[in-house]
């Protein structure tokens, strides 16, 4: 389970919503955009997200 992937979201994924939110698929550049933006907002919270699943864990051993 070293490697396993948790969690993804895939180029599809976006253009899928972006077509649902914008009525169009994004360009390269937008994407590079989104996967910036992707990056900072996961990262920033990634402390929060990781008390949050704990707390949770700890909660279910008590």
């Amino acid at each position: 389970m070293k490697n396993k992937i948790l969690f993804v979201i895939t180029a599809d994924e976006v253009q899928y919503d972006a077509v649902e939110r914008i009525g169009r698929k994004l360009t390269e550049k937008e994407l590079r955009v989104v996967k910036k933006g992707l990056e900072w907002g996961l990262l920033t919270g990634i402390d929060t997200i990781y008390n949050t699943i704990y707390d949770e864990m700890l909660e279910m051993t008590n």
